[in-house]
């Protein structure tokens, strides 16, 4: 019997995600025609384009509102086509302000939906897993605690773990990764992530290049190698060692080779992080807001969780340092990264940390979402 599968996925991590998903439903369905709102690594996989990614990749809340009459007209024509071809199932990848309310309109037609990537609802608003629950016949997690907090609210879901754990090595490659930076084997090195968004390092560019520039006294041998986002970014944080007197090996791109040719990390908090934890390097996180979103975040409440970074959130014992907003200063986290490059035990308990949850998070993601999308569309429980 054929099975007929609509994919909607937005950013190219969503592309990713929907490419290994197609991949791993062929491997287990002899016969499968996927179609949607497809990436190139997708459309490679066999998916046919009914319309681009790019039409869903907005970033920034002033890029949002003003592509809001756009993408509703999107939605509405995606539903119309989407429920004519009477797929088997539906699945949302990512994207979630724009798939969740899809996925709920498809759900109403009679068709089966799947939302792939946990929106953060068990973080800050919580209220939309009213609205999570009327959209899906399945949720799948790519973190465990996501999981949790889905099978308390009733919803059917599927922690499968997390693709990028199951595409990294246990242990990187540390020489290889110095070979390609052209950094010597036995240098000490301090890797700078101050984010990849121009606001973000506007926020804690100044400070990481200042905390840097501090640490350069105490360690006179230290290095510091700093992978760049895109060339806004680039020129940002340029000005930012330029004027804190610190010279920073900044590199296009490749965080994976420069978090593995690392000693240590100051991160800013984010998914970055996450990948931090799965090269096994023992970091600082840091992150600072205007002051409005942050009176929201942590004096009003709006933030559920006792952690904002992704290494203790996953962690039963908590030992990552995070310095947020004014804690964030230029001397904490020189501080809290000295420790880190010079007391190699205290280091050790965050990477044993990691390895840990490297372990549990690396469960082959794309086939245990594969499993549960084809168990919806069957009538299985996931």
């Amino acid at each position: 019997m054929s099975l007929r599968v609509a994919l909607v996925a937005g950013e190219a991590s969503g592309d990713t995600l929907g490419a290994g998903l197609i991949e791993a439903l062929r491997a287990k369905h002899s016969d499968i025609e996927c179609f949607g709102v497809a990436g190139p690594k997708m459309q490679a996989a066999g998916c046919e384009a009914i319309e681009s990614i790019d039409a869903l990749s907005v970033m920034g809340i002033a890029e949002v509102l003003k592509e809001v009459p756009r993408l509703l007209k999107l939605r509405k024509r995606l539903v119309r086509e989407i429920a004519d071809r009477k797929p088997d199932v539906v699945v949302g990848i990512d994207a979630p302000d724009f798939n969740i309310g899809l996925e709920k309109r498809l759900r109403q037609r009679g068709i089966k939906t799947v939302h792939y990537v946990s929106p953060s609802v068990w973080a800050w608003r919580q209220g939309r897993i009213k609205g999570i629950k009327q959209a899906v016949d399945g949720m799948l997690c790519l973190l465990p605690f996501e999981a949790k907090f889905y099978q308390q609210a009733g919803v059917p879901v599927r922690f499968v773990g997390h693709h990028l754990a199951d595409a990294m090595p246990m242990q990187p490659d540390r020489a290889g990764a110095r070979a390609a930076l052209g950094i010597d084997a036995d240098a000490n090195v301090l890797a700078l992530l101050p984010g990849s968004r121009g606001g973000e390092v506007s926020q804690l560019g100044p400070r990481f290049a200042a905390a840097a520039a501090l640490l350069q006294k105490r360690l006179p041998n230290l290095r510091f190698v700093a992978p760049m986002a895109n060339a806004k970014v680039d020129a940002l944080f340029a000005q930012h060692a330029r004027d804190a007197g610190v010279e920073v090996q900044r590199v296009d791109g490749q965080a994976a080779t420069v978090l593995a040719a690392s000693d240590a990390v100051l991160i800013t908090s984010g998914t970055a992080t996450l990948e931090a934890l799965l090269s096994k390097r023992p970091m600082v996180v840091a992150y600072a807001t205007n002051a409005f979103t942050a009176w929201l975040l942590l004096d009003a409440g709006l933030l559920k969780t006792d952690h904002v970074s992704l290494p203790n959130l996953l962690s039963a014992d908590p030992a990552t340092p995070e310095l947020l907003q004014d804690v964030a200063t230029p001397e904490m986290l020189a501080s809290a990264a000295h420790l880190l490059l010079t007391r190699p035990a205290y280091a050790q308990r965050q990477t044993n940390q990691y390895a840990d949850i490297h372990k549990q998070l690396a469960r082959g993601a794309s086939q245990g979402a594969a499993d549960a999308v084809l168990a919806i569309a069957e009538g299985r429980p996931i």
